[in-house]
């Protein structure tokens, strides 16, 4: 089993986010396979994706499936969010600020998850574009989930995130996710399993 390649910007759990694992709650994970299938058209044509729906739904674990799917294929994938990419700018000079940011680009493909729960700060939204737009110039696919409705990102609150969402949406084709709560079902799963376990001694 492939893993997602561990440096500090990635979370190492996510190597349990791979096809095999999946329960079938989202119906939506076939386009997942379908992404894969056809990644060198995608990549041929700087197609992404934009993964959005409620929290909870699945949304990290569908651009996982795709990323480890990649990574066995030896395709160089990052997965990461802005939380991280801000931590670590901060108290960066410029210039470093600037190689860290296109150091993004020598992966064939960007996943950048939970857009919208970073800092809203001048210097927050001022990297995301950084980020964002350094994507878009290098024509490299990026996947991104977000908890934001699309028509929020349609119709953003300021110039600032304008910016950033329309780069998104023109290179990300849109995917709800459903409404389905996976970590509802997970706990309500896990919680019948203690209840056999605890009532079989009795």
């Amino acid at each position: 089993m492939s893993r997602l390649r561990a440096n500090g910007l990635q979370d190492k759990s996510l190597h349990d986010y791979n096809f095999a694992n999946d329960k079938g709650y989202n119906p939506e994970i076939q386009k997942a396979h379908d992404y894969v299938t056809h990644w060198e058209e995608m990549k041929a044509k700087s197609l992404g994706l934009l993964l959005w729906g409620d929290v909870g739904t699945g949304k990290s674990f569908f651009a996982g499936c795709i990323a480890n799917a990649l990574l066995d294929k030896g395709i160089p994938v990052l997965m990461t969010n802005f939380s991280r990419i801000l931590n670590t700018l901060t108290g960066m000079y410029s210039d470093d600020r600037n190689q860290f940011i296109d150091s993004f680009n020598k992966y064939s493909l960007l996943i950048i998850d939970d857009l919208g729960i970073e800092r809203s700060s001048e210097f927050a939204l001022e990297q995301v574009f950084n980020v964002i737009d350094s994507r878009y110039r290098s024509k490299k696919p990026l996947i991104v989930t977000t908890n934001l409705t699309l028509d929020e990102l349609k119709h953003p609150k300021d110039l600032a995130r304008a910016r950033i969402y329309d780069r998104v949406l023109e290179r990300c084709v849109p995917l709800k996710i459903n409404n389905q709560n996976i970590r509802e079902l997970n706990a309500a799963a896990n919680m019948q399993e203690v209840r056999k376990i605890l009532n079989s001694g009795t």
